[in-house]
């Protein structure tokens, strides 16, 4: 844990290198959210609805904030980790998590990567079978960390999101010059009613990310900390910056949904893989052919800095989960390696054998981060009541308004489900 005096020095510091040198944790974090969220449901609530699902993104952005805030603040303030918080909390709250964490997991490594082979199918000029295309995705992932540890982690991701966000402005700069494709007497769907709701909740699921993300951002945070001396103000502006950014880019793709596909009188793909390669084509016929590369580098660096991001930030929550439930002092390097094997092989196991279902099970793996989400985010709040930087009236105040606000959803959706509304 970190001493007060360490802290108050690395406070007076505090400057715009430090602030650079902290950046890292929100960093991955971005690279974790940017992927289904943004890529696929950001993009497809533009090319259906056009802009009306923009204020629901400002929202769930907004809303959930404080809660990923207290995880990254939490850490910064005591030195543990939010799973250790979660302990403290009660033995039971750790369990929930750690089964949570483990099917979360699983499921999302196969998603993001058979979604980045599905890319990469676009960039290469030959034919390679989709499950060799995974096994390599993944596989290169496995090695980038097994070889690397989290320094290659921090700097690919930072890589990474550079080249995103300049990639994805040109785009939507590119498609604004253009103008929308959508007729001026062009009617849109609204999403305003019950059959839309399970759409909704998707998005705002995995809006910017799954809520334990929370708990693996606070895994990187300590990792950081190991590398170098991060103070908790140039924690807190790495986190901003992460989670800020993620939030803009969220309304960036939506708007590429909105100006490219929304209108253009071809039917918007549900399934994952499917919808990106129309998005590539959709793009390469409105925009011009030599965007395909463009675009298709957009996505495939997306769903490659998520596809890492998972793969080393799931596999951290499970190993400390389980030490902490077995109450084990230490865990070993070679257990969070096996871990990471473990989640790899996992998630190739679901993409050979389960491939067909994969999309209705990342729908429902969403949902059931939305749902749990207000469980979550009141931990999360209990945590940072107390200390010596604990949270001010106006952050407390927004996440009273974001639970309520989150609660309702989740119950009415449940409401819904249970054939209790039309």
């Amino acid at each position: 844990m970190t001493s007060n005096t360490e802290s108050m020095q690395s406070e007076e510091i505090s400057n715009w290198k430090s602030k650079l040198g902290a950046l890292g944790p929100g960093i991955l974090m971005a690279s974790a959210a940017v992927g289904g969220s943004h890529l696929i449901a950001s993009t497809q609530s533009g090319a259906i609805y056009g802009w009306q699902l923009a204020i629901i993104i400002i929202l769930a952005n907004l809303f959930k904030y404080p809660f990923f805030r207290f995880g990254a603040q939490y850490t910064l303030d005591s030195g543990n980790t939010l799973l250790e918080g979660y302990r403290q909390k009660g033995q039971f709250y750790l369990w929930i998590f750690t089964i949570l964490n483990i099917f979360a997991s699983v499921i999302n490594t196969a998603a993001v990567g058979l979604l980045c082979a599905v890319i990469l199918s676009f960039i290469l000029p030959f034919s390679v079978p989709m499950p060799i295309l995974s096994t390599i995705v993944l596989g290169i992932s496995l090695t980038l960390l097994l070889l690397g540890k989290y320094r290659v982690l921090d700097s690919v991701s930072k890589l990474i999101m550079i080249s995103l966000t300049l990639a994805t402005v040109a785009a939507v700069v590119i498609a604004m010059s253009r103008g929308a494709v959508a007729p001026a007497d062009y009617v849109s769907a609204t999403p305003w009613n019950l059959g839309a709701l399970a759409f909704i909740v998707a998005l705002m699921g995995w809006m910017p990310a799954p809520i334990e993300i929370s708990a693996v951002n606070s895994m990187w945070v300590v990792a950081k900390r190991r590398l170098a001396k991060v103070s908790y103000r140039d924690g807190l502006f790495d986190f901003n910056v992460g989670y800020i950014g993620t939030a803009i880019l969220a309304l960036v793709f939506l708007a590429l949904g909105a100006l490219v596909q929304h209108g253009s009188g071809v039917e918007v793909e549900k399934v994952g893989g499917r919808y990106i390669a129309q998005l590539i084509n959709m793009y390469a016929v409105t925009i011009g052919e030599w965007s395909r590369l463009l675009i298709a580098f957009i996505a495939f660096s997306c769903m490659f800095g998520t596809t890492i991001t998972v793969i080393d930030g799931y596999s951290r929550c499970n190993v400390e989960a389980i030490r902490l439930i077995l109450k084990k002092q230490e865990t070993r390097q070679g257990f969070l390696n096996l871990s990471m094997l473990f989640t790899t092989i996992a998630g190739l196991v679901v993409l050979f054998f389960f491939n067909n279902a994969l999309a209705p099970m990342l729908q429902f793996a969403m949902i059931a981060s939305f749902v749990s989400t207000p469980i979550f985010a009141t931990l999360n709040l209990l945590l940072v009541l107390k200390g010596e930087h604990k949270i001010s009236k106006g952050l407390y105040w927004l996440s009273i308004v974001g639970l309520i606000y989150l609660t309702a959803f989740a119950l009415l959706f449940i409401v819904q489900q249970l054939g209790l509304l039309g």
